[in-house]
């Protein structure tokens, strides 16, 4: 049982704005971050061994601290918490940098852990919000985050270009990271409380039908790491211009914004959680063999990038579903860090891959090898449909988003 917060109706607006304060910061710090330590004039392997620890400690960190919450934590207050330590985190970053290496990577790990429970604590409220009200619609809020991702990515070349990378990477984002901590503090609970597990003689276990499920999305999520990792310097080799590049890369974001934006039109029936699993699983097969054969044509690849509105935002939009529909009282914020750890644990071991394969066959090969990554992930869904009991989750429907 849970004990219902004494509030009205959740508020979109203040779950949107949570969405792009957080996004904001990620947008900086995802394309950036990398620029900044290659500013202080590191190694390049030491610049690969810091950008791999936060992978790693996200890995370790995320269900765990999501499982507070079925603990009796409050998603604010992981909110709040893992903000104001990321700003800090951020703050000290330089003057760690100029005193020692090892100084510098354990603040990146704090930085990872502070980070680790933002996204899926936010999808947590909007989850619990659109339970509670039929007004609120979880994939038109999350587009917020990916709007604000994108603006991040256009707005913070040219901010950095006039501040230079070297104080302005670390000054901006700690900025952000108040402000995140800010409307964190100031927001209103959109989830019920959560007794803690010694009033409720303990956490129920995770469905079967549900970890076939996020284990479908790890799957099918990890199949981009050919993309994320090697796209560009394999799309450069074969003579893309750095304008075209930055399109392509702005065509998916915009694939899928659009979906969370229109999503909500299509049949019913198109928005459960296994019928968005599959397609984002095709889309992943479609989009891993078009790939391998595109050598850089244009006219292959903008269709092959609008697919990212499905490979990302549907199967993203699926696992979200399937949390909110399969996921028991008490054990919601475990599924929810379940979510995040797997996919980054898969997503990791997929680059780690990708990075041997790139370098003995090019990019033709790596881009196929995500294709069993993706037919995998179709296979897990088909699995999932069959394991799902009607008569335990709802009646015969599942959660739609």
């Amino acid at each position: 049982m849970t004990r219902t917060a004494p509030t009205g109706e959740p508020d979109p607006v203040r779950l949107g704005l949570l969405y792009a304060v957080v996004f904001v910061e990620i947008g900086i710090a995802m394309p950036f971050m990398p620029v900044w330590l290659g500013a202080l004039g590191l190694d390049a392997g030491l610049i690969g061994l810091l950008l791999a620890l936060p992978i790693a400690t996200k890995v370790m960190a995320t269900r765990p601290l999501m499982g507070l919450i079925d603990r009796g934590v409050r998603p604010r207050t992981l909110l709040v918490a893992g903000s104001l330590t990321l700003a800090l985190s951020y703050a000290l970053m330089l003057a760690a940098a100029a005193l020692a290496a090892a100084l510098l990577g354990a603040l990146i790990v704090v930085n990872a852990v502070a980070q680790a429970p933002l996204v899926p604590s936010i999808d947590y409220l909007t989850l619990a919000a659109a339970r509670k009200s039929k007004r609120i619609d979880y994939a038109r809020i999350r587009l917020c985050g990916s709007v604000a991702f994108l603006a991040a990515n256009l707005a913070g070349g040219a901010l950095l270009g006039v501040l230079g990378d070297r104080v302005a990477v670390p000054l901006l984002l700690t900025g952000l990271a108040l402000v995140a901590t800010t409307v964190a503090a100031t927001g209103r609970e959109a989830a019920p409380a959560v007794e803690p597990l010694t009033q409720r003689g303990g956490s129920p276990p995770l469905p079967r039908v549900l970890w076939l499920s996020i284990a479908a999305a790890a799957l099918i999520q990890a199949s981009h790491a050919a993309i994320y990792a090697f796209g560009s310097l394999d799309w450069a080799r074969h003579g893309v211009s750095a304008p075209w590049i930055g399109a392509l890369w702005a065509i998916g974001v915009a694939a899928e914004i659009a979906l969370f934006a229109f999503v909500g039109r299509w049949p019913a029936r198109w928005r459960s959680p296994f019928r968005l699993l599959g397609l984002g699983a095709g889309a992943a097969l479609l989009r891993a063999l078009g790939l391998s054969l595109a050598d850089g044509e244009i006219a292959l690849l903008l269709p092959l990038q609008m697919l990212h509105g499905l490979t990302f935002g549907a199967t993203h939009l699926g696992v979200m579903a399937a949390v909110s529909g399969f996921a028991p009282e008490g054990a919601r914020g475990r599924a929810q860090g379940t979510v995040g750890a797997s996919t980054a644990l898969v997503s990791a071991l997929a680059t780690l891959a990708c990075g041997a394969v790139y370098r003995s066959f090019g990019g033709s090969a790596t881009f196929l090898m995500m294709a069993p990554l993706a037919l995998a992930g179709l296979a897990l869904v088909a699995l999932a449909q069959r394991r799902h009991d009607p008569r335990r989750f709802g009646g015969g429907s599942t959660r739609k988003v």
